[in-house]
């Protein structure tokens, strides 16, 4: 009964400055998850993702321990988890196996680092789950800077990056640095994957960075569009998210999921229908 009538307290909430802090947080994360989805699709690093998010939630959980901001240390694990993925597992056959290895490690690792941790099982848990309290003014300096480095970059090695994704062995034969790109995209998503972690947690992290590309790809195989789309699905289910979970009081990860999964089915019925279309 308390959760229903908070409903009436939302107005209210959303004049709080952590509640504009968590809106400005999913903000930012969506455009940046959003650039990149396509490409992460594209590219088959759908399982790097999940085991990038342990390593962030290891960094996090190290970065908790030691009193110190938990996005600087998912940052840090993370963008490690980045370089071992890009660096070790350039060729395909070795990808799965090196993600596996560091995944199992690092979700070992930040599971014993909580259990040293003494302070409020919110903090922990939110690690996990993603909480909207969590994020402040410092969490945002970080999230804002993080992402004028990835989407400055992304800028840069866009077009390669794409060629290399679309056809890599056509990528070599042109001589486009295919090993330079690897292990940069890798760290491009690792800090992508670092923001997601404090504000969804380590569990639901591919929602937002899977999920849209995945839909995205399912209406239009242009990757101007691709993007355009991926990053309005991530805006939706990150802001969507972060508003329905206000009233409740609840983790946003659920409603950011929910949210995302259904623009992922809306895509797929649309992208049938067309199909459906030309064939006809």
């Amino acid at each position: 009964m308390d959760r229903l009538i908070s409903f009436d307290g939302v107005g209210e909430l959303l004049g709080l400055p952590f509640v504009q802090n968590a809106f400005l947080a999913a903000a930012v994360l969506g455009l940046v998850a959003g650039a990149l989805a396509p490409l992460i699709v594209a590219r088959g690093m759908g399982f790097a993702v999940h085991g990038t998010a342990e390593l962030a939630f290891t960094g996090g959980a190290a970065a908790l321990l030691a009193g110190i901001s938990v996005s600087v240390g998912a940052v840090v694990g993370a963008a490690i988890a980045g370089l071992v993925f890009g660096l070790l597992g350039l060729r395909q056959r070795e990808r799965d196996s090196v993600i596996g290895v560091v995944l199992a490690f690092g979700l070992g690792l930040g599971v014993l680092l909580l259990a040293l941790y003494d302070g409020r099982a919110a903090n922990k848990f939110g690690l996990l789950t993603g909480s909207i309290v969590s994020v402040d003014s410092g969490n945002i300096a970080v999230l804002v800077g993080v992402t004028v480095v990835v989407l400055a970059v992304l800028a840069v090695i866009y077009r390669p990056l794409l060629f290399a994704s679309a056809d890599p062995d056509v990528a070599v034969a042109r001589g486009v640095p295919v090993r330079m790109l690897s292990p940069l995209f890798a760290v491009l998503v690792a800090l992508t994957t670092a923001l997601a972690v404090p504000i969804v947690g380590a569990i639901l992290v591919l929602s937002v960075t899977i999920i849209p590309g995945a839909a995205a790809a399912r209406v239009t195989a242009s990757p101007v569009r691709a993007t355009i789309l991926a990053v309005a699905i991530a805006e939706l289910s990150l802001l969507g998210g972060t508003l329905l979970s206000l009233a409740p009081g609840l983790p946003i990860s659920g409603y950011v999921a929910t949210l995302a999964f259904l623009s992922y089915l809306v895509c797929r019925v649309v992208g049938r229908r067309r199909g459906a279309v030309r064939a006809t």
